[in-house]
């Protein structure tokens, strides 16, 4: 039976331990590159109170280890997804913050029990994400939450796989 995970509204007190996660080497691969303290503070403080972003550390018997945020994907940057017209759809990003624990269907699960709190919003219709054609582990977690591969896409941020699951075909 999957463990379950509990989510916490990121607070600005959780920041620096953000900034130490986003520096794990197996975070920074497929994360973004490493950056420093000040960047962080400023760049995830502003979307703190964003109406269209909102970011979340996952528990997991009381000890945070992995961060998951979800956005309005017509909300988004201009520059992303620009032909969505769904008002009901959502994206993900996120990743756990330890490396031993990759490997043992955390991320899946962890994905899979956030997508579920998603989808009891009922104006929530269906969730994606994009992680890298290369970033293997993260597919196969999606995949394994129920998410579908759609296509391969240029993304402002490079290559990305778009995978999506539908409120219908999630159970």
């Amino acid at each position: 039976m999957p463990r379950a995970f509990s989510f916490r509204p990121l607070t600005r007190a959780d920041l620096p331990l953000l900034h130490d996660w986003l520096n794990r080497a197996h975070v920074a691969e497929w994360w973004d590159e490493q950056r420093d303290l000040e960047y962080v503070l400023e760049t995830y403080a502003a979307d703190l109170d964003s109406p269209v972003i909102r970011m979340f550390f996952a528990y997991l018997d009381g000890e945070p280890v992995g961060y998951i945020q979800v956005y309005r994907v017509m909300s988004a940057d201009p520059e992303w997804w620009t032909d969505e017209t769904d008002p009901g759809a959502r994206g993900i990003d996120q990743f756990l913050a330890n490396a031993e624990q990759l490997g043992q269907g955390l991320g899946s699960s962890m994905v899979r029990q956030f997508v579920a709190a998603l989808f009891s919003d009922p104006e929530v219709t269906r969730v994606q994400t994009d992680p890298s054609p290369q970033n293997g582990r993260a597919i196969r977690a999606y995949e394994k939450a129920g998410f579908r591969r759609i296509t391969e896409l240029t993304t402002p941020d490079g290559p990305a796989l778009l995978m999506r699951v539908e409120r219908a075909e999630f159970g």
